[in-house]
């Protein structure tokens, strides 16, 4: 069962877009809620390759679009509306999280005989890495937690700091997209929500309050996260695992669009090593 574009609505916030792979046999089954990274969305390069290989290993896969990722219900690739992308925030990507899973573990959910409620990984890419670490240290309804290059510090990242005055003065920055030339706007609320948040969305203090089963991948020559993020996050959380993946990049040698009828090599390795750490 593939079910794509499915749209979760919610009274006053924006609905978030998303999709289920998983194979319909009655048999309850781990859950598995993918988050994308900054300037990323559920439809990127190899994702749904990633999502069918999961779902061959009978577990229930859902993929999903930030509310203000900058895609929409009617076209949720790449970044119709950037208005929306302006007004993104970590606050809001954590409370998206969260609607998912509450949706998932609705009474009301259509597939619940699909699922085994008391099984929930999440798996964070690049920023999506930091929103998955502070949810799985909120949320005790978390199992597991695994990472793909994931950021360790939010507070360092250009999305959050820059030129403030200027930033400030305007109201606006704007962050160039080398692969669609769009300028990507982040309104000046992003900073304000981070400072009145900055407790909360502390990734090191999250990742030394984890319970729970924590893998770290990270690619050793990632060009975007350092690996030395990696590091560190291993180092706050004294039973993580660190898996390293050699010679790749930030997205284990994917890209968009990708057209093959195969995953890259090294994804094909993270997914295998992710797949083998929620079975275990």
């Amino acid at each position: 069962m593939i079910s794509k574009n499915l749209v979760l609505k919610r009274k006053i916030k924006k609905p978030i877009v998303f999709d289920l792979f998983f194979k319909e046999n009655t048999q309850q089954k781990p859950i598995i809620i993918f988050c994308h990274g900054y300037k990323g969305f559920k439809d990127w390069g190899s994702w749904d390759l990633v999502a069918k290989t999961f779902m061959e290993a009978n577990l229930f896969f859902v993929k999903f679009n930030f509310s203000h990722n900058g895609g929409t219900i009617n076209n949720p690739i790449d970044f119709p509306d950037l208005d929306a992308f302006a007004e993104n925030n970590y606050t809001k990507e954590l409370d998206d999280l969260d609607a998912i899973i509450n949706h998932l573990l609705s009474s009301k959910f259509k597939y619940r005989k699909e699922i085994d409620v008391n099984n929930i990984t999440v798996i964070g890419h690049s920023r999506g890495g930091g929103i998955s670490i502070i949810k799985a240290s909120e949320d005790s309804r978390l199992s597991k937690l695994i990472t793909w290059a994931s950021v360790c510090n939010f507070s360092k990242r250009s999305s959050t700091i820059g030129d403030l005055e200027n930033w400030r003065k305007t109201g606006v920055k704007y962050v160039l997209n080398g692969r669609t030339n769009q300028k990507m706007p982040h309104n000046f609320q992003f900073y304000e929500d981070f400072k009145a948040n900055e407790n909360r969305l502390n990734i090191e203090n999250a990742a030394k309050k984890l319970k729970i089963p924590f893998l770290i991948i990270h690619a050793k020559n990632d060009p975007s996260i350092k690996f030395h993020e990696a590091e560190c996050l291993n180092s706050w959380n004294a039973k993580s695992e660190l898996f390293i993946v050699n010679n790749s990049d930030h997205v284990f040698g994917a890209k968009h669009p990708w057209q093959n009828n195969t995953m890259p090599e090294k994804l094909k390795q993270v997914v295998e090593k992710s797949i083998s750490f929620i079975f275990n």
